[in-house]
């Protein structure tokens, strides 16, 4: 689960990070109470959406010539045409697509005089088992970008669980991002309160890109994105509470209630397998054979009859679906409750697309069966080379 810029940042100033002053506002009329609630004189507009590379975005509204999405203003009547410009247009970003997010919500806050701008994210270092920092010099920019082409400039430092953040590990990433001073000060403190909110909120991803240094020496988060563990996410109602669901895939939001592991994609082959690794090895033989996977969909190992039926249902629900394929390798899961799911679902929602089910394991003789009496325009696969095969030349068809 993500949340916005601006709650991230509220919930880091419950632990004591440095953070500046700044209200959210949902509609254009509220920027100047907003802004004139601030310091001044120099106020940012950001766009909230759960997307990166706002600042570079484009409004799909406002032509090619126009500001992005975090934008500076001078004034409070800069900062109120700001907010009418950009409240409720479409942000495209690199990391949005060509459809871009609508924007609902902004942040106007408090300006500050940077320095230098720096990258630090915390997150789970599986190579090591354990919580790190990846800190950078090179803030403010595409860190990709900075580990293809620089990667000397990226630095890990791991975490031991065992004694937290110690005055060493302060040193080492103070170390990677050539602080002193005052700033190396902030560090002792900053860097072990990020820490703990990673730990206690249970966060996959604690990234502050920039931590600035300003002029005066001090540091503060200037943006701030996290994400949370999302089995982790029934032991903090106050996180649970930040859910912007507008943000979220419809489609994704339908399959948590199922406890369905999906995730929506590009492609036009809709796919409902059992098992994370049958379900990857899937995406890649419809690849294989010239055609993209519309999502990611495993239902699991022990999903009954009614949770298939929903995975079928949110599949079908995508418009961009030409036709859907089902692999199971009935272990767990039996062969017969995934054919009377996806019969139940078909039954229901009906079936404008071409649909192959491959079944193997524990029932398959009854699974097919039920297929088979169905009446349903479903057509069998031997194994997954041959569904992969069938799906896409009834596609092509």
């Amino acid at each position: 689960m993500n949340i916005h810029e601006y709650q991230a940042k509220a919930l880091l100033k419950t632990f004591g990070a440095p953070v500046a002053e700044g209200v959210a506002i949902f509609s254009a009329d509220e920027a100047e109470a907003a802004a004139k609630s601030l310091p001044g004189p120099l106020y940012v507009v950001k766009s909230q959406i759960h997307a990166g590379g706002r600042g570079k975005g484009k409004f799909k509204e406002l032509g090619p010539d126009a500001k992005g999405g975090v934008r500076l203003a001078f004034s409070i009547d800069e900062a109120k045409a700001h907010a009418k410009e950009m409240m409720g247009n479409t942000l495209v970003t690199a990391q949005t697509g060509e459809a871009g997010k609508q924007v609902n919500r902004l942040y106007i806050e408090d300006g500050a005089d940077i320095a230098r701008e720096l990258y630090c994210s915390l997150l789970v270092d599986r190579s090591v088992g354990r919580v790190a920092f990846v800190v950078s010099t090179e803030g403010g920019m595409d860190i990709e970008a900075v580990a293809h082409d620089t990667p000397e400039k990226i630095h890990t430092i791991a975490i031991d669980p065992e004694t937290g953040v110690t005055a060493a590990d302060v040193a080492a990433i103070s170390k990677a991002l050539e602080l002193s001073g005052t700033a190396a000060e902030d560090a002792k403190s900053l860097f072990p309160l990020l820490y703990k909110a990673f730990n206690e909120k249970d966060m996959a991803l604690l990234e502050v890109n920039p931590l600035i240094v300003m002029k005066n020496d001090h540091l503060r988060v200037l943006d701030a994105k996290m994400s949370f563990d999302g089995n982790a996410i029934f032991r903090h109602d106050d996180v649970k509470a930040l859910r912007d669901e507008t943000e979220e895939d419809a489609k994704e939001i339908e399959a948590s209630k199922w406890d369905l592991a999906y995730v929506a994609l590009d492609g036009n082959i809709g796919c409902m397998v059992n098992g994370a690794g049958l379900a990857m090895a899937t995406m890649d033989i419809i690849k294989l054979y010239g055609k993209e996977p519309a999502n990611f969909c495993d239902v699991g190992g022990g999903a009954g009859k009614e949770k298939v039926a929903a995975a079928f249902k949110i599949i079908t629900a995508d418009p961009k679906v030409e036709g859907i394929l089902v692999n199971i390798f009935g272990g767990i899961m039996k062969c017969d409750v995934i054919a009377e799911g996806v019969v139940a679902a078909v039954q229901e929602v009906g079936l404008k697309v071409p649909l192959v089910v491959r079944l193997e394991g524990t029932n398959v003789e009854l699974g097919k069966k039920i297929l088979n009496e169905s009446g349903l325009a479903i057509t069998a696969a031997d194994d997954l080379d041959d569904a992969a095969k069938k799906i896409v030349a009834a596609i092509n068809a």
